[in-house]
């Protein structure tokens, strides 16, 4: 069986993090593995409370992982502080892993920014550079390529900057801002367009953490990048076409409607 590392915080919902992330990998026939960065105590109407694991612990679930069960592929997501990354980039270099998806958690769609100054430039000097591919929202694509994005035209030239910059593939996620649910993979190859239909649905919670484990798990099992990419937004696409609807807020993806 092929194999999956998240390296992300929890949720305690269940939405979002390590376990969207573990539910997605399983979901798409990979075995997933993690390595949590923080706890958190959140549901679908917030965070209230935010416990980081040190650097060390960090080091050592990473060392675990790697020395017994190898991943076929990785995927980080939010950490946020400058020390944690760090240890990130340090063991992922170590270990010379493979298949590295990077969800550059930085900037919340709503534009609120979610980690510090000097944690994005600790990012994008010793994570990003290792990356096989990056899945930047608008508002974080805005912060990696220095430039405003408000139309497609602007998310191609972005995509090409940011590719440029930092030697990795580039998935940005169009979503509500720009056009209706399409994508732009930006590789040495150019970029291509992936179309996605809106669905109404007002239950998005963790649809960045699913997509990029969803990407990871298909790059896991030998997929293309470009292919990774399309069957992670079919799946997306199927979690969402769900209805799934839980909680008082904004609930979560049914995750397992492969199984329904």
């Amino acid at each position: 069986m092929n194999t999956a590392l998240t390296i992300a915080g929890s949720d305690s919902s269940g939405g979002a993090g390590i376990q969207a992330d573990l539910k997605t990998m399983t979901a798409n026939g990979v075995y997933g593995m993690s390595a949590i960065t923080a706890l958190t105590a959140q549901n679908t109407t917030g965070v209230t409370g935010i416990m980081e694991v040190t650097p060390e612990f960090l080091e050592a679930q990473l060392d675990a992982v790697f020395s017994d069960i190898f991943p076929d592929a990785v995927k980080t997501g939010m950490v946020s502080s400058s020390e944690l990354i760090r240890v990130i980039a340090d063991r992922l270099k170590k270990y010379d892993a493979k298949n590295i998806v990077v969800d550059p958690v930085m900037v919340a769609t709503s534009g609120a920014k979610l980690i510090s100054d000097d944690a994005i430039e600790t990012l994008k000097e010793f994570l990003l550079p290792l990356a096989t591919v990056i899945t930047p929202n608008i508002p974080e694509a805005e912060v990696l390529s220095g430039m405003t994005i408000k139309t497609e035209d602007e998310m191609v030239k972005a995509a090409e900057l940011i590719f440029n910059r930092f030697g990795c593939a580039v998935l940005c996620k169009g979503g509500h801002q720009i056009n209706d649910a399409n994508d732009l993979l930006f590789t040495s190859n150019g970029p291509v367009w992936f179309k996605g239909k809106r669905i109404d649905n007002p239950n998005t919670h963790g649809t960045g953490c699913t997509l990029s484990s969803a990407i990871a798990s298909n790059l896991a099992k030998g997929r293309s990048l470009e292919e990774a990419v399309k069957e992670a937004k079919d799946y997306i696409s199927g979690a969402l076409a769900a209805m799934l609807d839980l909680g008082k807020g904004s609930g979560p993806l049914a995750h397992n409607y492969v199984f329904l």
